[in-house]
């Protein structure tokens, strides 16, 4: 993680620019805040301006700040929080309620997925509201967006008050990265130039810390640890979110402990690492992967969210009298309860407490291997799996893969990423259309990257058009269309052909033609996509487009176990 401020989670933390006095008594509003986002390494923005956020946009235009214009509110959103994922923090920028109503679905997967997102909007004018009158975008009452995202947020502030604008900038702020939250703040437009009267300084706010607990939970956990015969740990998503990847490797190393990483969390550590097993999914995923894990005496599970999908569909067997349960909001070890103890600390007091559990052997077929080489049939029609065999031979450390959800998703689970946290995917709130804005936001993030998206053409139909911002900035990921008609997942949930479950047939590989720039390929079989994914892999100097159509039916054997899960509940 890029972050300048990465030791966030530990109790101490003398970080001057979180805790000192503010740097001018003479800026504005609009200006102390551009400068607190500066703080928290936010160097780009996203979203698409309006009257009501017109001045601030002006301000940030003259910053350090790079503000992108997208095409749609929403897209601008899966951008920002693509980009929180690679950088520690993102920020969008929307005008009043026709954008911030639009952003409400990008801001709630953030939420549910731990990505710290700061949502800057503008909104009517103080002095505009004398007698309620009916202004344009006002939908109720004033107040009606900002309560919305109340509730999709961890904090939320209107800066409407001058004496105490800077502090509220200071507290959302502190708390979108201390919480891995989203955030909101909203700007009336009559406030942006406004300088505060008053000389300014912030303080973190003291968390709530048990010492005791801390010391109590650590000797039990060792305790459990230095009894084991079979132990595990389960890294999940907050590893990555909290900057923790390290600690966990080191403690893992140390301990010579096993690891294994839910789907949300893939791509937490090197997938190469000789210490790593392959995602832990119930019964969705390898049988071998889960007997190893379900047969552990003493699971770590650090920074995991319990999700259906994680747990495949509640097919997951792993019994609680076993398991560490470490997150940024609970401890438990067993049935025992450690309130108020921070995961980054618990994890440096395993490390000083050296457990030494015996050591357990990793069956060979376990070992995460360079894939081989696939022999490429030059005639065959594209399957999925084949397709994530012959990308998987392609990626290396500088990859970062996004997957839209579906098949995109579980098919490439399969893939061997190189590099820790460049796997990214909205595995748990798994909302369609997030991958090509995210592709936005991972190439402005880490532009010497090769991206690769793989999309669904359901979900490309949604955001798709995010393809003409990224060749507008002249960036270069790959992305390959999954052309089966329609909502693949949704088919083998209920048996019969459904209607609903078709689309439009689009020539997704005609698209870069309209949009002004790129190249596209149209395959349909395993040579041409051989041969057009190479093409594409050699030519960093445009966006490529592979136009990829299925066999009838197929699907990734991840997906049809889910769909046998899921489809009972349908």
């Amino acid at each position: 993680m890029n972050n300048p401020l990465s030791s966030m989670g530990k109790t101490t933390d003398n970080r001057s620019a979180m805790q000192g006095m503010s740097r001018s008594r003479d800026l504005s509003i609009g200006q102390y805040l551009i400068n607190r986002l500066q703080d928290y390494g936010i160097e780009d923005c996203f979203g698409i301006p309006g009257d009501y956020i017109l001045n601030f946009y002006s301000m940030l235009e003259k910053s350090p700040i790079n503000m992108i214009g997208c095409t749609r509110e929403d897209c601008a959103g899966f951008a920002a929080d693509a980009y929180a994922r690679i950088r520690g923090m993102g920020a969008l920028c929307v005008t009043y309620c026709v954008g911030g109503l639009s952003v409400c679905n990008s801001v709630a997967g953030a939420f549910a997925e731990k990505s710290p997102v700061v949502m800057l909007t503008g909104s009517p004018g103080l002095n505009e509201r004398v007698n309620n009158p009916l202004l344009h975008h006002k939908v109720r009452d004033f107040s009606t967006q900002r309560e919305v995202f109340e509730k999709l947020c961890i904090a939320a502030t209107e800066l409407d008050d001058p004496l105490i604008a800077f502090s509220e900038i200071d507290r959302v702020l502190d708390a979108c990265y201390r919480f891995k939250r989203p955030v909101y703040i909203e700007l009336p437009r009559d406030m942006v130039d406004v300088v505060p009267p008053i000389a300014h300084g912030f303080r973190r706010p003291n968390l709530e810390y048990n010492a005791l607990a801390l010391e109590e939970a650590v000797k039990e956990a060792v305790e459990r640890l230095n009894q084991a015969k079979r132990p595990l740990i389960i890294a999940g998503v907050e590893i990555h979110r909290f900057g923790l990847q390290d600690a966990v490797i080191k403690l893992a190393e140390q301990a010579k402990i096993p690891i294994a990483a839910t789907i949300l969390g893939k791509s937490v550590i090197d997938e190469t690492h000789p210490l790593y097993i392959g995602l832990y999914e119930g019964a969705m995923g390898r049988e071998d992967v889960t007997k190893y894990v379900e047969d552990s005496d003493c699971i770590m599970l650090l920074g995991a969210f319990m999700t259906d999908i994680n747990l495949g569909i509640y097919t997951a067997q792993l019994e609680v009298r076993n398991c560490i349960y470490a997150t940024s909001e609970q401890l438990q070890i067993s049935y025992h309860q450690f309130p108020n103890v921070p995961l980054a600390d618990f994890l440096d007091r395993m490390i000083a407490a050296s457990p030494k559990p015996e050591v357990r052997n990793i069956p060979d077929r376990l070992h995460i291997k360079q894939p081989e080489p696939l022999a490429i049939e030059a005639n065959r029609p594209l399957e999925i799996s084949r397709m994530i065999h012959r990308i998987n031979t392609q990626l290396d450390s500088h990859t970062i893969v996004i997957a839209d959800i579906g098949d995109s998703l579980f098919a490439s689970s399969e893939l061997v990423i190189r590099d820790r946290t460049d796997y990214l995917s909205p595995a748990y709130y798994t909302s369609m259309g997030f991958s090509v804005p995210a592709a936005l936001g991972a190439c402005t993030a880490k532009p010497k990257d090769r991206v690769l998206v793989i999309a669904g053409d359901g979900a490309f139909q949604m955001t798709g058009q995010e393809m003409s911002t990224l060749i507008r900035y002249g960036h270069a990921p790959i992305i390959i269309v999954l052309d089966n008609h329609g909502y693949g997942t949704e088919r083998f949930l209920q048996e019969g052909k459904w209607e609903y479950n078709e689309i439009a047939s689009w020539n997704y590989s005609k698209l870069p033609d309209v949009y002004g720039g790129g190249k596209g390929h149209l395959v349909e079989s395993e040579g041409a996509f051989d041969k057009a994914l190479k093409e594409a892999w050699s030519d960093p100097s445009q966006l490529h487009l592979i136009h990829a159509k299925l066999v009838e039916n197929d699907a990734s054997q991840t997906l049809l176990r889910l769909a046998h899960r899921l489809g009972q509940r349908v």
